[in-house]
């Protein structure tokens, strides 16, 4: 996110605002503009004028879960300003409320004509990335109709329907035509000397398909008590450690922020659920990798997150061969939306399936939560999806034709489907890209544990000796295909994958640190690996890079080759942990603690590779998601693998 821009997110809301509070529908960048709920722009302009000029920003809006800004009209020394105006705003589940105040600076009565310009475009997500793609909307259509209090702004396609309705106390003026399609609410407000007006706005969207009778509160502050009391909820009963404030804190405004990125989802018999989304301002919806392990790293402190995502999963898991989803029978979903492009078609992500490792993760997430709560009624529930999973990872995932987990580029979706899924992720050390059907090393992880775990639970709780028996086997054949195959001696370094041709990928990636909390390396090797990745060349000083510099394919600001990620470094600190690393654990955690700590005790989704050494502040990643749930719950692995050391 840019400065200019702050975001409130509340559910499957978020709302992006400018310093002055205003909204100006700008395309393209790397964060999106406006008010958006599943998937869609409800807000596309939202601007405030002082008779007929801009305010400026005296205080700015700061980051926090409710707008707050002081503005008033422009001028200079000589002429102080007539009046101010206190601007709030927050969202709820398909709101935007504002409260705006106008004091009058003046000791005669004064008159002041305010004016709200709206506009929906009901864009879809998709349209607004950097990638400048375009889609055909054939038959679209968008209108505008005047209400007593406000105005409301449809938007028609086929049997696509979308509205927002603006509302405001009191009721405006006149309602103006603007020429833009945008549609400009006037007030002309007479004020006391130094008195004071009050207007309350209230927007609520109904994307298509919603038929909830929502109630919008009047003001920003009753909107934001309900968001406060969700996040006390989340982090009432966690015992923090009093040794080590920093990670107490980052564990606090990590469970602060998983409250607010609660999206809703439908289990198996159509049960209603909240799930955690993966994050904002792009992926604001049900991802399948990013909510297993957001609810493994809350396992030990928030079981519910695992309780709701894995019947949410069963629920969209795929029962048939689908070529534009790559979808295959028992595979858990990538990533689901609900945007008219993925309606339509026109995208492949209403339910998209291109991920290796999600139906492994599902596995692994059951059976953690099976031996964390105790909770065998779940594991029986979803017996069927489970072995459903382990059929996929055997026959369509390859375990059974190729040893290994294996993925293809998809032509219209992912051209890599494992956690590093951005082009040229999976690369050798020159840069060249990997080629051919893909066996990534960290999906190996997965699935060997995917596979212990599900043994574990086959015979404690199906009573299946038999399988559970296979299962095992099955594991110890790819622990000891793994060690032989992406071993690399002359590193001592597992690779980073192996191509089509079964040729190591010879990048030196964090992947690695995904094989120790795994556990799919013996002793010997997890300890070579994990004191490696804490070499310089490695470990920045406020995390492991995901690709080790001093490479040709290195670079801190690439996404997946030289950054550095919270969640990835949490799972590294995981398995530093089980292999007995804990002063190499304790050191990883604290360089990220230190920079939650710069950052106000939120790990953003990914930080630039830079060294400590060189740059005493972490430098942020462009693109960045700035609430992301998996980098939200990383404290809380920190605090499961070294406690408050």
């Amino acid at each position: 996110m840019t400065d200019r821009h702050h975001l409130l997110v509340h559910g499957g809301t978020f709302a992006a605002v400018g310093d002055g509070g205003d909204i100006s529908g700008v395309r393209g960048g790397s964060s999106p503009d406006g008010l958006f709920v599943r998937d869609a722009r409800h807000l596309s302009r939202w601007q405030l004028t002082v008779d007929g000029a801009v305010p400026e920003a005296l205080t700015p809006v700061a980051d926090g879960d409710m707008a707050r800004c002081v503005l008033v009209p422009r001028g200079g020394r000589q002429e102080p300003p007539a009046h101010t105006l206190f601007r709030e705003q927050a969202v709820g589940d398909g709101s935007f409320v504002e409260s705006l105040k106008v004091t009058s600076n003046r000791p005669v009565p004064t008159t002041v004509r305010l004016a709200v310009t709206a506009d929906a475009d009901f864009t879809d997500q998709f349209e607004l990335r950097s990638d400048y793609r375009t889609y055909a909307k054939t038959g679209a259509t968008r209108s505008r109709q005047v209400l007593d209090d406000g105005v409301e702004f449809a938007y028609q396609r086929g049997e696509w329907r979308s509205c927002t309705t603006v509302t405001a106390e009191p009721a405006p003026d006149g309602v103006e035509e603007t020429g833009t399609g945008a549609r400009r609410m006037v007030w002309t407000l007479d004020l006391e000397p130094h008195g004071t007006a009050e207007l309350a706005l209230r927007v609520m969207a109904r994307p298509h398909g919603d038929k909830r009778a929502l109630r919008v509160p009047r003001s920003p502050s009753a909107l934001n008590e309900q968001l406060l009391a969700l996040e006390g909820e989340y982090v009432q009963g966690v015992s923090f450690p009093t040794g080590w404030p920093e990670l107490a804190a980052a564990c606090a405004r990590g469970l602060s922020d998983l409250a607010s990125l609660q999206v809703p989802a439908t289990g198996l018999d159509g049960e209603e659920l909240r799930v955690p989304a993966a994050g904002a301002p792009w992926f604001l919806a049900l991802l399948g990798r990013d909510a297993l392990l957001t609810s493994l790293f809350a396992l030990p402190y928030r079981p519910q997150l695992a309780a709701a995502t894995l019947p949410a999963l069963a629920a969209t898991q795929a029962t048939a061969v689908g070529p534009e989803s790559v979808s295959q029978p028992g595979k858990i979903v990538h990533e689901v939306r609900h945007g008219e492009l993925a309606h339509f078609g026109q995208v492949p992500y209403g339910r998209y399936y291109g991920s290796v490792d999600a139906t492994p993760l599902f596995l692994v997430l059951l059976g953690a939560y099976v031996e964390q709560t105790g909770d065998t009624a779940l594991a029986r529930r979803l017996e069927p999806n489970a072995r459903a999973a382990v059929g996929w990872m055997l026959d369509h995932g390859g375990l059974t034709s190729r040893g290994y987990l294996v993925y293809r580029a998809d032509q219209g979706g992912l051209a890599n489907q494992n956690w590093k899924d951005s082009p040229g992720a999976i690369c050798g050390a020159d840069g060249t890209r990997a080629s051919g059907p893909v066996m990534a090393a960290g999906a190996q992880g997965y699935a060997y544990d995917a596979l212990r775990r599900t043994a574990w639970v086959a015979r404690t709780v199906w009573d299946d000796e038999t399988y559970a028996a296979l299962l095992e086997q099955a594991a110890a054949d790819l622990r000891d295909r793994f060690q032989q195959d992406f071993w690399m001696r002359d590193h001592s370094f597992p690779a980073l994958a192996l191509d089509g041709e079964g040729r190591q990928v010879d990048a030196l990636a964090s992947d690695a640190g995904h094989l120790l909390w795994s556990g799919l390396l013996d002793k010997e090797y997890g300890e070579l690996v994990g004191r490696r990745l804490l070499e310089p060349d490695f470990f920045s000083g406020w995390g492991v890079r995901t690709l080790a510099s001093g490479q040709a394919a290195y670079h801190p600001l690439s996404y997946h080759r030289g950054s550095v990620w919270p969640h990835d470094n949490a799972l590294i600190t995981l398995g530093l942990a089980r292999y007995g690393l804990h002063d190499e654990a304790r050191t990883v955690a604290h360089a990220l603690v230190d920079a939650a700590t710069a950052t106000g005790h939120r790990l953003p989704e990914v930080l630039a590779g830079y060294g400590r050494d060189t740059h005493p502040e972490p430098v942020p990643y462009p693109h960045a998601c700035v609430r992301e749930s998996r980098s939200a719950a990383a404290p809380l692995a920190l605090l499961t693998a070294v406690g408050g050391a």
